[in-house]
């Protein structure tokens, strides 16, 4: 079974009630369609009456009852930090910020946004109305990279982190990346992870500012989670294949098996996982948000209904609890 037959089956096991706040996007209705069908999650568009698909549940954003709460539920997260009851009234009949506020309150397991609205936006939302995990200080964000056999005979799945939000990670931000890059590669791909910090530098042979805080974020890893594999840094080659190991790293715990590979910075991560996708013909699936308290993806705009599909389906797996009962007395359309 491929990474994503494993990845959609392991989903469609889980039941999970996904948010599409973006209902007019095509890219996003194909996509609904096709999760409707395989059954691989419980697809839920939000937006208006016009956006409506037959068979497909339908939020209506303009009911009155649920704008009265989605209001009340962000004016009272926001007005800490200045929000008025107008403006959040006025924010309440905005998709994203609906679906954010009914995945908060336990009505949906996860939301999927990106493919119209832009990375800020969706992962403003998110932190508006989501917010961290317990413990987690800082969002980021992980690529799944399906890549062809390149150190054995079978394709192997990376992880890339972090390639989408945090531009210049200092090293307590680093080792937060990865260590929510760990926890989720256990739901997602379903293997332990073996994290490689990746730099110029192999264990001491080049200097500066960047191989100085690697290596304070690979201390704090080991600090707060003793039982990661974890190394760096590491130059790629030495991360990822036994021989450069043996050679430039002969005493790493990595030994040339890294399956998560954080990047230095944005620059780095963005950069890789594109040449990546493009050079070695591999599939790129995100970026997915880590940390989160509930999985509220975001989608590159480019994306295709292939990708919105197979971002629910790690949305699902990403998610602890199943879905609450739904709002009572709102209404909720199947057509």
């Amino acid at each position: 079974m491929s990474f994503l037959e494993s990845l959609h089956a392991r989903a469609a096991a889980r039941k999970r009630r996904i948010l599409f706040p973006e209902a007019r996007d095509p890219r996003t209705r194909e996509a609904v369609r096709r999760l409707k069908d395989t059954g691989v999650v419980e697809p839920v568009l939000v937006g208006t009456e016009a956006d409506a698909m037959a068979g497909i549940e339908l939020i209506d954003v303009d009911h009155l009852g649920l704008t009265a709460e989605v209001a009340s539920e962000i004016f009272t997260q926001r007005a800490p930090k200045g929000m008025t009851q107008e403006q959040a009234e006025q924010h309440a009949v905005l998709p994203l910020l609906v679906a954010n506020t009914l995945v908060r309150l336990g009505r949906a397991n996860g939301c999927v946004a990106g493919a119209v609205h832009t990375t800020a936006e969706v992962v403003r939302a998110a932190l508006w109305m989501i917010g961290p995990a317990a413990g987690v200080r800082t969002i980021s964000s992980a690529f799944y990279m399906d890549v062809p056999a390149f150190r054995g005979s079978d394709g192997e799945v990376l992880t890339f982190t972090d390639c989408a939000v945090v531009r210049k990670p200092v090293a307590s931000q680093l080792a937060d990346i990865a260590i929510s890059a760990a926890a989720d590669r256990r739901r997602i791909v379903g293997d332990e992870p073996r994290v490689a910090f990746l730099s110029f530098s192999t264990n001491g042979s080049g200097s500066g500012e960047s191989v100085t805080r690697i290596r304070a974020a690979v201390d704090e890893v080991r600090r707060l989670a003793p039982e990661l594999v974890v190394d760096g840094e590491l130059q790629g080659d030495a991360a990822l294949i036994e021989g450069v190991a043996a050679r430039k790293a002969p005493d790493s715990p990595i030994a040339g098996h890294a399956n998560v590979l954080v990047f230095p910075d944005l620059d780095a991560g963005n950069i890789a996982y594109k040449l990546v996708q493009r050079l070695a013909s591999a599939r790129a699936i995100g970026p997915i948000l880590q940390g989160m308290r509930h999985p509220c993806n975001d989608l590159s705009r480019g994306a295709s209904a292939e990708d919105i599909f197979n971002v629910a389906a790690i949305t699902a797996l990403q998610s602890e609890d199943p879905a609450a009962t739904l709002l009572s007395g709102i209404r909720q359309e199947t057509r």
